[in-house]
């Protein structure tokens, strides 16, 4: 008795000082609410932004929200089946390593894979890492050679920059105009020490979607691994390794209404394909990625992966009306409104556009109750003008003025038309202000105007 009390008291004292020194309200099961802005009846401010409510949520390339399905599954794992999945001794270990194998087969499942084909890791940067540096390693004494594409996601560039270091040699394809890659250019590339070609199934910047089946054939002609990211792929357009012929694959769970911290790696066993660790430890996944495999994470991710090949159909279907209507919406009101990428083989939800005459960050501060970005989170703090627009040949001024508007499963008419009226409100208002634009409406060409320096 005498120690339940002393545990009370104890609690007591540790929870009053966590509270008077932190200032933060008492812990709680429920999803917490960011601590770190103030809301009052004026609303809120962070970072010195001062907005009038939470703004609608037009970023899902950058991040989805966890299905409360999603969370339904993990959360078990969290509190009462919390074992380690490699733990061999005992039953809270077995239903972890159940639970895990079981998501495993869900994540398979979705590609057309083999669960043994699937290794966790923390997400699809990660994955490519291993892809990428863990086959060249591996290969390294006949193959030294790789080909990419300039419109990779930032950590397919930089591993590829990271084994140029190195002394291996990197083709930097370029794509159309459309964002499309050109096939010709990828057969010519290929040499005898190609040990890896590696494009992006569905890019994150312009959601254009590169001819997979095609490339695929290609690299099975001269015998080379094909490696995709497919992050921004999977769940949102069929995904199957045997049609693509990819021998390496990247997935991520947050792009899929999972959770963050968890992704997966495809690895084809026949013929098989072998990598170097980039992770040296306990020898979990089959020794490829080790660590403690998170089983709440692993349980979210195939739990959405599930979900994703029930209703990516519907999704879609739902999506690609919603992405009619904002840029029907735009396009009745604005001129100089162009769409970046292949209008035609691109996934609905990704709508990137450039508003001719308007500088894209005062846009952006603009549209501050609008979630978007102007291109990946992972180069957002950059200013300077997005190196994926940049190679599809768009004039520096117009990349500038780029905004992606990401529509997912929750998005609703309601918010598309509420962005619709703060974007055309925001672009008439900066129009309104720009020399440019006058200029243009009093039809004169400003491209051949000679503009003097003083």
């Amino acid at each position: 008795m005498a120690s339940k009390l002393l545990a009370s008291t104890l609690r007591q004292t540790l929870l009053s000082k966590f509270t008077t020194t932190h200032h933060v309200r008492p812990l709680s099961t429920a999803a917490a609410v960011a601590a770190d802005y103030h809301e009052d009846t004026d609303g809120i401010t962070m970072k010195g932004v001062k907005i009038s409510g939470r703004p609608l949520y037009l970023d899902v390339q950058a991040t989805s929200p966890v299905d409360p399905r999603v969370l339904d599954a993990m959360l078990p794992f969290y509190l009462s089946r919390y074992g380690n999945p490699h733990s061999r001794t005992h039953l809270f270990g077995w239903e972890s390593e159940n639970a895990v194998e079981a998501a495993r087969s869900q994540v398979a499942s979705l590609i057309g894979a083999s669960p043994k084909e699937v290794i966790f890791t923390s997400g699809a940067t990660e994955s490519n890492n291993i892809s990428i540096k863990g086959v060249l390693h591996f290969y390294k004494d006949k193959k030294r050679h790789v080909i990419t594409t300039q419109t990779e996601h930032k950590c397919v560039l930089d591993s590829c920059r990271h084994l140029q270091q190195e002394g291996f040699e990197v083709t930097y394809l370029p794509v159309k105009s459309d964002g499309i890659i050109d096939l010709d250019q990828l057969r010519s590339a290929i040499r005898p020490d190609t040990g890896l070609v590696s494009v992006m199934a569905v890019n994150n910047e312009i959601g254009v979607i590169q001819p997979m089946e095609e490339i695929g054939q290609i690299c099975k002609e001269f015998n080379v691994p094909f490696h995709t990211d497919a992050a921004q792929a999977l769940g949102k357009i069929p995904v199957d390794v045997e049609k693509w012929n990819v021998s390496l694959m990247s997935l991520s769970g947050h792009k899929i209404y999972g959770p963050k911290g968890v992704g997966a790696l495809y690895l084809r066993r026949r013929p098989r394909i072998r990598v170097e660790p980039q992770m040296n430890g306990g020898g979990q996944e089959r020794g490829l990625r080790s660590g403690t495999v998170p089983t709440p994470l692993v349980v979210g991710m195939g739990a959405a992966c599930e979900l994703a090949k029930m209703e990516m159909q519907y999704d879609e279907k739902r999506i690609k009306s919603l992405q009619e209507r904002l840029l029907n919406g735009v396009r009745e009101k604005l001129d100089g409104v162009v769409v970046n990428g292949s209008e035609e083989r691109r996934y609905a939800g990704n709508l990137n556009l450039s508003f001719a005459y308007v500088e894209g960050e005062s846009l952006l501060m603009g549209l501050k109750e609008v979630a978007v970005s102007s291109g990946s989170a992972c180069t957002s703090a950059s200013l300077e003008p997005s190196y994926v627009l940049r190679a599809l040949g768009v004039d520096e001024d117009m990349a500038h003025t780029s905004i992606r508007f990401g529509i997912g499963r929750f998005t609703t008419e309601a918010e598309i038309d509420r962005a619709v009226e703060l974007t055309v409100h925001q672009v008439e208002k900066l129009r309104e202000m720009s020399p440019l634009y006058e200029m243009v409406k009093e039809g004169i060409n400003i491209k051949d105007i000679q503009w003097s320096q003083h």
